[in-house]
Parts: C-alpha cells; sequence; structure tokens
C-alpha cells in the first residue's frame, strides 16, 4: 500500500523543524 502525501509532508516537516533545532544550537555554540 501507498503511504499517503500527507504522512510524507508531515515526516519532510518534522526534518525540517530537527534540521532548524540543531541549525540553532550551533549557532548558540559559536
Amino acid at each position: 500500500s501507498k503511504v499517503s502525501d500527507i504522512e510524507i509532508t508531515n515526516k519532510a516537516i518534522d526534518l525540517k523543524t530537527e534540521i532548524e533545532k540543531v541549525r540553532e544550537q550551533i549557532q548558540n555554540i559559536e
């Protein structure tokens, strides 16, 4: 069965959110 586009979109958004958090942490370290 195909994974719904909504699930893929939500996972992509979650990934972007995690990346943004990591970037903020890296900037704080600098």
